[in-house]
């Protein structure tokens, strides 16, 4: 059939650019509101401090498990501030301080990670989806809450947060094959942090980059540096208002780092070199803004303290809130998992509740 194979989108406009976006130390920082700049910086050393005391609170058996993202706190905070308070935010278990960037209590949005319930917070209220601990699901739920809001007249858009190994799910593509068909309002946020657990990206992907995926599902593909915080700003707030006005989809690769294990369980010295680590430390992301702020005169003592004062108030109030043990309800575990129970659910819950009740008959 003539025509049959010429390609139905033009891929040109598609394509990354060759480099990642950077603003931190180019003449483009100039054009940034000093304003913005300070808060990307007082919620990178804020986040920062989270992770720390929230690393902390595992090794004291606070949490039963944290995935630390030291080192990617640029991708969380920005994604969160690109975001208006209508939209929705779709996180992984990585993405614990984007939940928290959005306003939600650290002790709410640690809840699940302490084991202590299926979350800690409303997703309605807070226009968050849960924590997504299997890989790459929370993107199909991302496009399909954006195509329902869209179908409803709503100005909605949905941001799912990805790591590099949930680009290797199927997840991830029938989410991006859907989202470009559809021309739903999503974007989606790759933190390539280079391992998926000890699985470096070269045994995962032999892609260009993750960015050029995009093009095969016929979307754009935008690749940033993930440490570079208004750069990250900058593309995740376009491809949100692009969204937003009917333009369909984003994928946007962030180059980031996981400066920490996996999770507490994780040993990473015997899939990655201290020197690589090393490397990256040199490329933080509170490193990079400090030394950019302040070769433009817009940082200063009194503003790094005042983040810092408010950065460890947060750890204070952590420390407080996690320090009692909470009195939990077993039997909730069942609750909120199916509108109407499965007869597998029921019989379960009828099991367990049959053991507490012989726990509570032998208790003096």
């Amino acid at each position: 059939m003539p025509g049959a194979t010429a390609p139905r989108t033009d891929p040109a406009p598609l394509l990354p650019d060759v480099s990642p976006v950077r603003v931190l130390g180019t003449p483009a920082l100039e054009k940034y509101e000093p304003a913005l700049l300070h808060e990307l910086y007082r919620r990178l050393v804020v986040g920062r401090r989270f992770n720390q005391q929230a690393t902390t609170l595992t090794k004291q058996g606070r949490l039963a498990v944290y995935p630390a993202s030291t080192g990617q706190e640029a991708c969380q905070v920005a994604a969160a501030l690109a975001l208006g308070e209508r939209d929705w935010l779709f996180p992984s278990y990585r993405d614990t301080l984007a939940v928290v960037s959005r306003g939600i209590d650290p002790l709410e949005a640690l809840t699940l990670l302490r084991g202590n319930a299926h979350t800690g917070y409303d997703p309605r209220a807070s226009r968050t989806a849960p924590l997504c601990t299997p890989l790459g699901t929370q993107a199909p739920h991302a496009v399909g809450l954006a195509h329902a809001a869209r179908l409803r007249g709503e100005p909605v858009v949905a941001l799912a947060l990805l790591g590099d190994g949930g680009t290797s799910e199927g997840d991830f593509h029938e989410a991006l094959n859907f989202a470009a068909v559809l021309r739903a309002p999503v974007v989606f946020l790759v933190q390539n942090n280079g391992y998926a657990i000890s699985v470096p990206l070269s045994a995962q992907s032999a892609a260009p980059s993750l960015a050029h995926k995009a093009v095969g599902y016929g979307m754009p593909g935008r690749l940033v540096d993930g440490n570079d915080a208004p750069a990250l700003h900058s593309v995740l707030t376009e491809a949100v208002e692009r969204a937003r006005a009917g333009q369909g989809p984003t994928l946007v690769e962030a180059l980031t780092y996981r400066i920490e294990a996996h999770t507490n369980a994780d040993d990473a010295t015997r899939y990655r070199t201290e020197p690589e680590v090393e490397a990256w430390r040199e490329h933080d992301p509170i490193l990079l803004m400090d030394r950019a702020l302040r070769g433009l005169g817009l940082l200063d003592d009194g503003t790094v303290q005042d983040a810092a004062d408010e950065a460890e108030a947060l750890a204070a109030r952590m420390r407080a809130e996690f320090h009692a043990d909470p009195e939990l309800d077993p039997m909730a575990l069942f609750a909120h998992v199916y509108a109407e129970p499965t007869p597998q659910l029921l019989e379960q819950a009828a099991q367990l509740s049959a053991e507490l009740a012989a726990e509570a008959e032998v208790q003096p």
